[in-house]
């Protein structure tokens, strides 16, 4: 399909708590293709990376968008009330899971049942958990997703850094003393984080090689050269998926794709193209 005109819905998913905005986009005459879903990464929301910069070409290919933000999203936000903060600061794993069935659920609601996914960076990785889940997910994209795991995330100094058995006790101290929701600089991260968010995130995160094997969908897995194999495993999940997957690596690109865009955009719709598209 092409020639369509991108019209975008905002949307409000309701949650036990605060609900989660983004936009729905369809193409005039109808979702030929189905829908897409997308799971942005750590402190990023919909507007931002691959969920602002790939919905123009897949709708002009026939398929319905939905970009939305977690819960945690952003670094730090406030909603209506000066004293209730929210945003990637607070995030759990267990709510991101929660806020991806969420969003996923209300799609189906819309009549999308069956979206392919496509996650950035934390956001990918976590896809894995939800499409091994979900025989029936038509396609999975994987840009820059994490390896994950405890291990990996304490290995690679992420967060805390080299400075990870002190941080590790004063979050614990924290948390035991009921300031679990007390902000901490981190000094191997680029923004602050509570004590009980980043507890979570050192032992709850989960591995993306481990869901590889549940995983029989065609996928795609795409990082730029700069990023190490160790750390972004495409060729790894390449070979411990149960399906047909290709592990595509982008020349002169980063971890966000900065100015790589329209060839990130390609290789995307190419592959949904030859295992997606009508």
């Amino acid at each position: 399909m092409t020639g369509a005109t991108l019209r975008g819905e905002l949307v409000s998913i309701p949650t036990d708590t605060t609900p989660l905005d983004g936009l729905l986009y369809e193409p005039e005459g109808g979702a030929l293709a189905g829908a897409v879903i997308f799971f942005h990464g750590n402190t990023m929301n919909f507007y931002v990376g691959p969920p602002r910069f790939l919905p123009p070409r897949l709708i002009a290919m026939g398929f319905a968008c939905l970009a939305f933000n977690r819960r945690a999203h952003d670094v730090l936000s406030v909603r209506g009330d000066k004293e209730r903060m929210e945003g990637g600061a607070f995030q759990t794993t267990a709510e991101a899971l929660a806020d991806h069935a969420t969003a996923a659920d209300w799609l189906a609601g819309r009549g999308y049942p069956a979206p392919v996914v496509i996650g950035h960076s934390n956001g990918g990785m976590m896809a894995a958990p939800h499409v091994a889940e979900r025989p029936d997910t038509p396609a999975l994209v994987l840009l820059s997703a994490g390896r994950g795991g405890p291990a990996q995330t304490q290995r690679d100094g992420l967060l805390a850094g080299s400075r990870l058995p002190e941080m590790r006790r004063r979050a614990e101290e924290m948390v035991a003393a009921g300031r679990g929701d007390e902000l901490m600089l981190m000094p191997g991260w680029w923004y602050v984080i509570t004590a009980r968010s980043f507890l979570d995130r050192i032992t709850t995160v989960p591995d993306l090689l481990a869901y590889a094997p549940a995983i029989a969908c065609p996928t795609l897995y795409v990082r730029g050269d700069t990023e190490p194999e160790a750390t972004f495993p495409g060729t790894r999940f390449r070979d411990l998926t149960a399906g047909p997957c290709e592990s595509v690596v982008v020349p002169g690109c980063d971890h966000f794709y900065n100015g790589r865009e329209a060839q990130v955009t390609a290789i995307v719709a190419d592959f949904l193209h030859r295992w997606v598209s009508p």
